[in-house]
């Protein structure tokens, strides 16, 4: 008998431990990467540093570094202009800001909350076209400038793909890069030297060659590499030199770097303290000197970042800094001037009122069973914050005049598709999906379909995505009814996925694979997966 209760005991407690567990598996799951590390890294002997995704190459050697001094180093990754919300919000939970671009420091509400800030490295945003092309349009071994490569574009020689100019460091960089330089170099860019007629035409015809647009600068890479029909990108030299390697090491052919005469954009990798403890300033010194010093520079440069600034360097590794890649490191960049805060929000405001190219998004929208009731709401609230033309802007997702929207709804079947001509004109979609009811299986094949039909008699004068959502198993139609459709359309349309309930992950990533996309997970925040969706079209 006594057995059976030391058995019975022995049973509570390691039922006990597993519930202990598991509770604390969802207490990490559903809080943010920032909030939980965190939480267990106030150490006066740990700095927590809010960082860009670009630097996770050196996050080993750093926390090296760190750990010879008895010191401990806390990462906690974020897109750039992420860093800045969450700067805004949520400062005291950092000690250090290593973020790609000093500019955007500029942008935070708090002007004085960082200091010691000094340049880590730097890396030119430039473009990288395919070396027969460029060898074709006579941009080998010769003064290219921007009106060289605006040219191009407005002859329609040259298409390209870049990230997001609104969600994403690199895409701003490059667009204000490029409308200092359009602008003519001034001295001090002014709100009224963006709003030149001339200059908008320009910027139109420049964002006109975007084939497709990427949310984050590492989904860039990767969606160039996978596949052979884009021929040009925007990206930073570091990025550019990943992709060319990994070009060369499956036999393909390399990009070639074009770096614009009368003006480059720079990224600048600023390392600065935020003072919640001064006493863990003398820390951040340490590993700031040490990124600094030979060693750490020689380990930044392996990463193909320069770490000198303007000048030139004729020791340069050459297989990382290839000259047969278009990259001359004796060379001076001419560097153009970011404008103030003030302007650069106009700017981005003007870019996606009138220069960004006018896309159409068709949204495949999910009304089965399984949706009704608090699916449906969340849905429902979502789709009402994309389409609100104010409350997108708070983040800048906002549609514009010119941009195109479907929804098409479906359950068993496809059941309604709703158009309209212009961003502004979405109060009859939001009334219609407000009005949704929830029944019946899942289509969303065929909801695909439909969307990519319709985007097939779309002009190429649009960007054009399929944004498809669903919360279970795909149950009406066929994948390989999808992939026929898909490739008899010769379509390059990328189709987006958001997993919501207990959608069926493996279904999503298919078509993702299929379109060169991805999937976003929508099953903690669905609004937040929508908003990170939007940076892609």
């Amino acid at each position: 008998m006594n057995k059976i209760k030391n058995n019975v005991s022995n049973f509570n407690k390691i039922l006990i431990i597993l519930i202990f567990l598991i509770v604390v598996f969802k207490i990490f799951s559903f809080l943010d990467n920032g909030t939980y590390s965190n939480l267990f890294n106030n150490s006066k002997n740990t700095l927590n540093i809010l960082s860009s995704y670009e630097n996770s190459s050196m996050e080993k050697e750093i926390t090296n570094y760190a750990y010879k001094m008895g010191k401990t180093v806390n990462f906690i990754y974020k897109g750039d202009l992420e860093i800045v919300d969450e700067l805004n919000n949520n400062s005291s939970n950092y000690d250090a800001v290593w973020i790609s671009n000093s500019m955007w420091l500029y942008l935070l509400d708090n002007s004085y909350l960082t200091s010691d800030s000094k340049s880590i490295s730097i890396s030119p945003v430039v473009f990288g076209i395919k070396k027969n092309k460029a060898k074709e349009l006579n941009l080998i071994d010769t003064e290219v400038t921007n009106n060289t490569i605006l040219d191009l574009i407005k002859n329609k020689k040259i298409k390209y793909v870049m990230s997001s100019v609104t969600q994403t460091n690199t895409g701003a960089t490059a667009y204000l890069g490029f409308l200092t330089s359009l602008a003519g170099n001034p001295e001090v860019l002014t709100e009224e030297m963006i709003n030149d007629e001339k200059l908008e035409e320009d910027l139109i015809s420049l964002f006109s060659g975007v084939e497709r647009v990427s949310g984050d600068e590492d989904y860039l890479k990767d969606m160039f590499l996978n596949s052979d029909d884009y021929e040009a990108v925007i990206a930073s030299e570091s990025s550019l030199i990943e992709i060319n390697k990994k070009l060369v090491a499956d036999k393909k052919e390399p990009l070639y770097l074009i770096y614009p005469s009368d003006g480059v954009a720079i990224n600048d990798s600023t390392f600065a303290f935020i003072n919640n403890d001064s006493t863990k300033e003398e820390m951040f010194l340490d590993i700031q000197s040490y990124l600094l010093s030979d060693e750490g520079k020689n380990k930044l440069t392996s990463s193909g970042l320069r770490t000198w600034y303007g000048g030139i360097n004729d020791k340069s590794d050459k297989n990382i800094f290839n000259s047969d890649w278009g990259i001359d490191t004796t060379k001076y960049l001419n560097v153009t001037k970011f404008p103030s805060k003030k302007v650069i929000s106009a700017a981005l405001n003007l870019y996606v009122e009138k220069l960004r190219k006018p896309t159409h998004v068709v949204f495949c929208l999910d009304y089965s069973g399984s949706m009704s009731g608090e699916g449906e709401e969340e849905l429902n609230a979502a789709m009402n914050y994309i389409l609100d033309y104010e409350k997108a802007s708070a983040d800048r997702l906002q549609f514009s005049k010119n941009d195109k929207i479907t929804v098409i709804t479906f359950s068993s079947s496809v059941r309604d598709v709703w158009t309209t001509d212009s961003g502004y004109e979405t109060a009859e979609l939001i009334n219609n999906i407000n009005n949704m009811y929830s029944s019946g299986s899942t289509a969303l094949y065929d909801a695909v379909m439909k969307g990519l039909i319709i985007l097939d008699k779309e002009s190429d004068d649009y960007t054009k995505t399929i944004i498809a959502m669903t919360d279970g198993m795909i149950n009406e139609g066929s994948y390989s009814s999808l992939e026929r459709k898909y490739n008899s359309l010769k379509s390059n349309v990328p189709i987006y996925s958001i997993t919501f309930g207990s959608a069926s992950e493996y279904q999503l990533e298919e078509i993702a694979e299929l379109s060169n996309a991805k999937v976003f997970d929508g099953k903690t925040d669905l609004l937040k997966a929508f908003k990170k969706v939007r940076g892609y079209n």
